[in-house]
């Protein structure tokens, strides 16, 4: 079974589906490791990793596609990637379809933002008209592989803050309409406008819960109960692991030592044993040659 089919059974599921954001092999492994049954590939996450910058659309297709290259055959669960909104117009999507088959993605996430794109929880965004957005999405559906249990696409909008949320609800539909599989209507502002896109949007829906971002922080009881059947968490571990990142650091500028924060850090041993090392340590020693 393709991971485009495993993560459709996910969402049928009557159980929220939690989606925690990775962009390298170490917060791929951590997800992986905890027992999570998706990933999502954050668009921001690998434009701080990879280049230092923030997700400003600076990331290239083709880097994109080393990471996606490497992480998503190594999760061995479903990912959806991030593809912002889609690197240029249906020629360029199409070819990122073939690619991301071929490298068994489960699902894409892409939006109806223009350039220059921004992330969004911040302002200054501005969206391309439905029409241009229906192509986008109607491209992928006639171009993935195993049609309608192809690549899953979640057509993004963010209307909402530019426009307003009657707008975000008809383009959500209209997007659905479109092909869409999950509609991800990006930053509602409160719970009101969480429980009406629950409401009044066809289709599957996806909710981004962003620590401190526009839209209210929704539990996984509540949104199950509103009938969202994903939510994604795309920058938790990021946020976490430079919180201690930077404790961490200034504990050893200002004491000389990192002893005070050893409670806080994984042992040696245990890092290792997180990557597989004595397995992977046996396996080279099926092959060592006697000298």
């Amino acid at each position: 079974m393709r991971n485009s089919e495993k993560l459709r059974d996910l969402i049928l599921q009557n159980e929220l589906l939690m989606i925690p954001g990775c962009y390298d092999g170490i917060t791929a492994n951590l997800i992986k490791k905890t027992g999570f049954k998706a990933a999502y590939i954050s668009g921001a996450g690998v434009s701080f990793s990879l280049l230092g910058k923030p997700d400003l659309n600076m990331v290239s297709y083709l880097e994109l596609k080393q990471k996606i290259d490497v992480l998503c055959p190594f999760l061995g669960i479903p990912a959806i990637v991030d593809i912002d909104a889609g690197f240029g117009g249906p020629l360029n999507i199409m070819r990122l379809i073939d690619d991301f088959d071929r490298a068994n993605v489960a699902g894409i996430q892409i939006e109806d933002q223009m350039a220059p794109k921004r992330c969004g929880h911040v302002l200054g965004r501005s969206v391309v008209s439905i029409e241009e957005m229906c192509q986008r999405i109607r491209v992928i559906r006639d171009h993935r592989q195993n049609g309608e249990n192809g690549i899953v696409i979640v057509a993004r909008t963010d209307s909402r803050t530019v426009i307003g949320i009657d707008e975000a609800i008809r383009r959500g539909n209209a997007y659905f309409e479109a092909g869409a599989d999950v509609i991800f209507i990006e930053s509602p502002e409160t719970l009101e406008e969480v429980e009406r896109i629950a409401r009044e949007v066809k289709g599957p829906k996806l909710f981004n819960n962003i620590e401190g971002g526009r839209s209210p922080f929704v539990s996984k009881a509540k949104l199950e109960k509103y009938g969202f059947k994903m939510a994604i968490y795309p920058n938790s571990l990021t946020r976490a692991m430079i919180s201690t990142g930077l404790e961490l650091l200034k504990t050893l500028s200002e004491t000389g030592s990192t002893e005070a924060m050893w409670p806080q850090m994984i042992t040696h041993k245990a890092l290792f044993a997180l990557f597989d090392f004595e397995k992977l340590v046996e396996e080279e020693g099926k092959y060592k040659i006697q000298r």
